[in-house]
């Protein structure tokens, strides 16, 4: 691999980490289910193309195995991440009040 070639793609690594960092780090606490929902579908969108590349024929073996990894490893991010999803907005749902759950005081049934 070409050396200049090497150094701009460490360079932009190393600037989308950071910017996504930043970005990450500044969203409000109330927008993070929403977020994390949206980066759910692209990570679904990588996991396509990652299917795609694993089930290419032309393919050698080492893209292959970089397929199956690829595979295993968004499944992972989309399921994991619909499962906190889940979870987030089941803290918002509505909860059970005191009075349909205690029973009655007067000891008179219905």
């Amino acid at each position: 691999m070409n050396p200049a070639v090497l150094i701009a793609s460490i360079y932009v690594f190393a600037l989308a980490a950071f910017l996504g960092y930043q970005v990450i780090s500044r969203v409000p606490p109330l927008l993070h289910t929403p977020l994390m929902s949206a980066t759910n579908a692209i990570s679904g969108i990588s996991l396509i193309g990652s299917l795609v590349l694993a089930a290419a024929a032309h393919y050698p073996l080492f893209a292959h195995i970089l397929g199956f990894v690829a595979v295993t490893t968004a499944t992972i991010n989309v399921v994991g991440g619909f499962g906190i999803t889940d979870r987030m907005l089941k803290m918002f749902g509505k909860r059970k009040t005191e009075a349909n759950v205690a029973p009655s005081l007067s000891g008179a049934t219905k």
